[in-house]
């Protein structure tokens, strides 16, 4: 059996299980309209070098979510990193003037060393709310991310604000709904600022993900999955249509990467394989 007809039989398996009421596509093989990403984590067991071999093999364009020792791994196999590990953390991030000093002077370290590593983009996070309105946290993180982003404009490296769910996996977390995301990126008014939109996450906090998407897109650089509810494969167990989703991201235009980011409960490989065919549109 040869590739093409090998993904060819993923794809049918992918859709075998039809639920009533649900049109469902054929999955085509084809590279596609998508560049997709593997990001590490999901897969710490595995050497990074096994890794790359593998989402090589399979077609992806990417491992992504390295951090600094890692940066240049992908560049072996013929890969990118299309998303950077950046500085800060997620319970400590940019809403609080306390931590800018800090992060901005993490930034002009390491943001001329990701766009050295040919990566396009760098996380960076809200960090916890403990107690801090909204309002307050936004404008925050206004002040310092603006004192960052001439240091990415300079490198050409987009900071990526990740927006995560405050419900299940990350109490307390600030940016957990597109909306207050989209505010952060509008006053902050720079080309090298946006989103990193986590399906997974939107999907448990506000739901709505394509209408989401198409009304956020100019401000959204990065995507990434994940299986909802458990953040596991995202086949036909869980609640959302992941190729449908990626034929509204592809219809817009966008020319970014796919993050698969789900933890896999079965063979590694055979679920990024899955995943890979589902993405493709």
């Amino acid at each position: 059996m040869n590739r093409r007809t090998a993904l060819q039989s993923l794809g049918a398996l992918a859709v075998a299980a039809k639920l009533p009421g649900r049109e469902y596509v054929p999955l085509r093989p084809a590279a596609g309209r998508l560049k997709q990403s593997v990001s590490r984590w999901c897969y710490g067991s595995m050497p990074l070098d096994t890794l790359c071999e593998t989402a090589k093999s399979i077609g992806y364009s990417s491992v992504e979510l390295l951090s600094e020792n890692e940066w240049d791994v992908p560049k072996r196999h013929g890969l990118q990193c299309a998303m950077a590990n950046g500085f800060g953390a997620i319970p400590v991030g940019f809403n609080r003037l306390d931590n800018h000093d800090k992060l901005v002077a993490d930034a002009a370290r390491m943001i001329p060393l990701v766009a050295a590593a040919g990566a396009p983009n760098i996380v960076v996070f809200s960090g916890n709310r403990a107690g801090m309105s909204d309002a307050e946290g936004i404008a925050n993180c206004i002040t310092g991310l603006r004192r960052v982003t001439p240091i990415a404009e300079q490198h050409g490296v987009t900071l990526c604000l990740e927006m995560l769910n405050s419900k299940v996996d990350h109490k307390d977390y600030h940016a957990d709904h597109t909306a207050w995301g989209v505010q952060v990126v509008q006053g902050v008014a720079s080309p090298r600022m946006k989103l990193l939109y986590d399906i997974y996450h939107m999907q448990i906090m506000e739901g709505d993900v394509i209408r989401t998407i198409r009304q956020n897109f100019q401000h959204i650089a990065h995507f990434h999955t994940g299986g909802v509810p458990g953040r596991a494969e995202i086949d036909d167990t869980q609640e959302l249509n992941y190729h449908a989703i990626m034929q509204a991201i592809a219809d817009l235009g966008y020319t970014g990467f796919v993050g698969q980011e789900f933890v896999p409960r079965h063979d590694p490989a055979a679920g990024l394989r899955q995943a890979y065919s589902i993405c493709t549109v």
